[in-house]
């Protein structure tokens, strides 16, 4: 007995039982008695997804049964191989079904049936095994063992996955319909009241649903004659409600599916039924793409035929013309952003619909194709996507090759999706995480060797394939069509013009010629180009400015094409290509940076600090050693601002990918705005005292001869306003002073009219005429302003401050910091300053009010005729003004007992304060993300625009491009406005607070 038990023990484990014990309790079981020794049940079995689960069932299936029909049943199982594959089949991929057969067990009959009609079932045949369910229950039930004959078909593989979608929708049209009789029998007045058609939406009207989706409807309706319109409406939504509750309510037999019909104009919030023209004019009126899109898979699927033939032939010509709809490429870039904000982190990489490389993105791709060619080409017009696909490859619309790849992706994919909800009926996209499951489902594909590592093996190359196919299919045709290589694709000019203009390009006829200079030919640079491009137009489609992206990248390539490193550097580097697309795409400043010194596109393909700022000494002392080898004031300059030509394309680019979060080396984590804003400030102080240490240098040798005769006195430069807060934008100015003290025993005229004589060459050679961004040195800071003298003495300055100091003059050195020359120097004129800055006993009553009242005048008086208060960065309510006087009054009143106060950084200044308890946390927070966003704006606007400006741009693009920057998708320019009007009315209330009334 226990050889006997072992041999058998050894016999499961090999036919694929991974509970072999259990397994054998089964076949002991007196109703397996005359079939347990059978050799060919055993084979049958291991032959299943789930041996162990197909067992069972057959144990559950005989234990329901009476022994007549018991031994009918094991006979055939035994005789009939299409009855025993059938059957085990189904309850090795189900335990659903499996459950079904043991309430229902004489359904086990449906499974016996192998006729040629069986093969492929319509609706016809659906809607009479479903004649004798008169109520939801029964309902159910029919559903169910309608159910087995697609299922087994399925699993048994004698119906391919097109075939088996096509058969759950005509299942889910006869089930609507039977659904609809019900409902209508019920209430026969109200059925009586009107004209009802239902309309097959989603994958149920594309004929491609799965096992368990929600079936996704839209009800048209008209009044009966002699009915009020109004009436009709209410009697019609009772029978459509009435019929989505018999589908979906779960009685003692389950549920069949969910039926959704927030696909109705206005959605949830739209009635339920509506008339035709009811329908028309919301359409003609409101609907946006996506309904549209949604509507390319509209079909009658129960009700009044002829009402629902009149509502598709009304929707049909609306569909097509949406690609010429005002707002068509915003709201298409919107549905490009995959929106997987709402997948939990941990299912991502599991979710076969929603995730990367998934099935919406093939469903999406040919969808978009569709709305765009199908205006002029009615062969595009299938709801189904696998046959628009193909429709697609043989009108040239897309590559032979691709679509074939693409095809065979998704029917893996959808194969998945259907072995995974077949197993329990429940609606899910999630692959299994355990081990159990993976085998079933590995097991159900094909794969009995190794089932868990082949089906995640092939599982993750399809989803690969899909993802690389996604943007390859929009744009490899448009190449191919540009390049005339004689490939299989066909896109005329007119279609290639209306793909990419439907893709965003605002001028497709000059994309396409960028297109053609870039990729056609038969050189190796070409074919490097065309494997290139298709992922580039798709990065560059994305962004707020596709045309300037890729003129951008027209540029860099015709002056770098020649050099052996630069299409190599983005065919391999897998960050450089799409940093680039980036970095092109975003605005003007960077773009026009690099086209001064394209080969800094270098930069961009380093993974290792590439993109980091530069260290401050590190960048002075290269720039002192290029003025030091310079033959010339003018040469040198021109060497500085190279090196700060570079530094702020470096600063930029870094900028605007961390900014995005979607650099492949950053694994799609977005840097906090506030360490951004602080970053970039930074790195432009840290490139701009270098650029004043190397000008200061130049000057120097042009003042004292190339340093033939000495400088006589010591010059140091120091910063102010943002300069000296380390907070520089990248359109700020650089506000100095300058601060020199004479050599011993040298005069002091002569010493002055020195050291004005370098400050005055400083200026002159920063602001010789360039293409590069211009750095304007600001000395308005300085005593009596533009009245006093350019240079002082470190002993005139202790003079005036002695004497004549002004309140606003304290506040204006709180942010006072050397920068270039004379440390020493520096460090004393720190040490002079410090007590004006930081009173020992705060500030005098007077002084406050002084300090309120040039404040106000500010406001009054400096903001530009004609700017909006409410969205000006600088000066606007609740901008950095209010937020930077706020705390420098903080600073001037406390500073003084309290060391921490004493930073040249607002919010180094604001947080010191909140620790001090000097403002409360929650205000110190609020002016904190306002100021934060404030100076977020104006470097948006410099980047954008590659000028700076203190209110959002008014050209559109532009200003969704400052969208974009800020972190806003596309159509969402009104958001952003009003949430920087929120943000900083929020500000401005604690600044009225803590500054006004304090």
């Amino acid at each position: 007995m226990q050889g006997r038990r072992s041999s058998t023990f050894t016999r499961l484990l090999r036919h694929g039982f991974t509970d072999p014990a259990a397994a054998e309790r089964l076949l002991d079981a007196d109703e397996l008695s005359a079939v347990r020794a059978d050799p060919v049940l055993l084979e049958a079995l291991g032959a299943t997804s789930d041996p162990d689960q197909a067992l069972l069932g057959l144990v559950r299936l005989v234990e329901a049964l009476e022994a007549p029909e018991r031994q009918t049943l094991l006979d055939t199982v035994t005789t009939a191989k299409p009855l025993r594959d059938r059957l085990l089949g189904v309850l090795g991929a189900s335990e659903a079904l499996g459950d079904h057969l043991a309430r229902h067990p004489a359904d086990w009959h449906a499974l016996v049936t192998y006729e040629a009609a069986d093969l492929h079932p319509g609706v016809a045949d659906f809607e009479r095994g479903l004649a004798a369910a008169t109520g939801p229950d029964a309902l159910r039930a029919a559903y169910r063992k309608c159910l087995l004959g697609i299922a087994a078909r399925d699993v048994c593989g004698t119906s391919d996955l097109v075939r088996t979608a096509a058969e759950l929708a005509d299942l889910a049209t006869a089930t609507l319909r039977s659904a609809l009789a019900i409902a209508a029998a019920e209430a026969p007045q109200d059925a009586a009241a009107a004209r009802l058609a239902v309309i097959g939406m989603g994958k149920c009207g594309g004929h491609e649903l799965n096992y368990v989706s929600d079936v996704d409807v839209i009800f048209v309706a008209e009044p009966a004659e002699g009915v009020e319109e109004a009436e009709a409406m209410r009697a019609a939504t009772r029978v459509a409600a009435r019929m989505m509750r018999v589908c979906s309510d779960t009685t003692v037999e389950g549920t069949i599916w969910p039926v959704d019909a927030n696909l109705r104009p206005e959605g949830k919030n739209g009635p339920l039924v509506r008339t035709l023209s009811s329908h028309l004019a919301y359409y003609a009126r409101w609907a946006k793409t996506w309904e549209f899109q949604a509507l390319l898979k509209a079909r009658p699927v129960a009700g009044d035929q002829a009402l629902g033939a009149e509502y598709i032939a009304a929707i049909r010509p609306l569909v097509w013309q949406a690609a010429e709809r005002e707002h068509f490429v915003t709201d298409v870039q919107q549905m490009r952003r995959r929106v997987v904000d709402n997948i939990p982190a941990a299912q991502v990489e599991r979710e076969l619909k929603l995730g990367p490389g998934g099935l919406r993105d093939v469903e999406f791709a040919v969808q978009l194709l569709q709305l765009v060619h199908g205006r002029t080409d009615t062969s595009l017009r299938s709801g189904t996507t696998l046959t628009a696909l193909a429709d697609l490859a043989a009108g040239g619309y897309v590559g032979r090759a691709d679509a074939a790849s693409l095809d065979a992706a998704y029917r893996f994919l959808r194969l998945m999706e259907h072995r995974i909800q077949l197993h329990k009926m429940r609606r899910t996209h999630l692959v299994p995480d355990d081990e159990a499951g993976l085998r079933r489902l590995g097991r159900g594909l094909g794969f009995r060797s190794e089932p868990v590592a082949s089906l995640t093996r092939e599982w993750k190359r399809q989803a690969m394939e899909v993802r690389r196919l996604h943007e390859k299919l929009f744009y490899r045709p448009l190449l191919e069509s540009v390049a005339q290589l004689g490939d299989d694709t066909r896109l005329s000019t007119g279609a290639a013009r209306q793909r990419l203009q439907a893709l965003g390009y605002a001028d497709p006829a000059a994309a396409m010629r960028h297109l053609e200079a870039l990729a056609s030919g038969v050189s190796r640079k070409a074919a490097i180009q065309r494997t290139l491009l298709p992922v580039l137009l798709g990065w560059f489609a994305d962004s707020a400015d596709p045309d300037a992206g890729l003129l951008g990248f027209r540029k860099v390539s015709d002056a770098l094409g020649n050099t052996p490193w630069y299409l190599r550097l983005l065919r391999d580097e897998g960050a450089a290509a799409q940093r680039l697309a980036r970095v092109l795409s975003s605005g003007r400043l960077a773009p026009d940076l690099l086209m001064r010194a394209p080969e800094a596109v270098a930069v961009l393909g380093s993974i290792d600090g590439g993109l980091v700022p530069r260290d401050h000494a590190v960048l002075e002392q290269e720039v002192l050693e290029m003025v030091g080898r310079a033959g010339g004031a003018e040469q040198a300059i021109a060497a500085v601002r190279g090196v700060r030509r570079r530094e702020l394309f470096r600063t930029a680019a870094a900028d605007l990918i961390d900014t995005y979060g979607d650099d492949v080396h950053t694994a799609g984590d977005r840097v906090p705005p506030a360490d951004l804003v602080d970053r970039v400030g930074c790195a432009v102080f840290g490139v701009t005292s270098a650029t004043v240490a190397g000008a200061l240098r130049a000057a120097v040798k042009a003042v004292t001869g190339n340093d033939t005769r000495p400088l006589p006195t010591r010059l140091a430069v120091i910063g102010m306003g943002r300069f000296g807060g380390r907070e520089l934008a990248y359109g700020s100015d650089a506000d100095v002073l300058f601060v020199h003290e004479p050599h011993e025993g040298v005069d002091q005229e002569e010493a002055g009219r020195a050291a004005l004589a370098v400050a005055d060459e400083l200026r002159r050679l920063l602001q010789i005429p360039t293409a590069d961004p211009p750095l304007l040195v600001d000395a308005d800071l300085r005593p009596e302003g533009k009245s006093g003298p350019l240079v002082r003495s470190l002993a005139s300055y202790a003079a005036y401050y002695r004497r004549w100091s002004l309140v606003w003059e304290s506040q204006a050195l709180l942010r006072a910091t050397p920068v270039a020359g004379d440390q020493d120097l520096g460090a004393r004129f720190v040490e002079l300053i410090d007590p004006l800055r930081y009173p020992a006993d705060g500030l005098e009553d007077e002084a406050v009010r002084e300090i309120r009242r040039l404040k106000a005048r500010m406001e009054s008086e400096r903001m530009p005729r004609g700017a909006d208060r409410t969205t000006h960065a600088k000066l606007g309510r609740g901008g950095l003004s209010d937020v930077e006087w706020t705390v420098q009054l903080l600073q001037l009143q406390h500073a003084g007992r309290l060391p921490e106060l004493r930073t040249t950084g607002t919010r180094h200044a604001l947080a010191a304060a909140a620790e001090a308890g000097l403002i409360e946390t929650a205000d110190a927070a609020v002016l904190d993300e306002a100021w934060v966003l404030a100076t977020r704006v104006r470097n948006a606007v410099m980047l954008v625009r590659g000028r700076p400006g203190d209110t959002f741009p008014g050209d559109g693009r532009e200003l969704a491009a400052v969208a974009r920057y800020l972190g806003f998708a596309p159509g969402h320019v009104g958001d952003m406005l009003e949430d920087y009007r929120r943000r900083t009315r929020r500000a401005r209330a604690v600044v009225d607070r803590l500054f006004y009334e304090g």
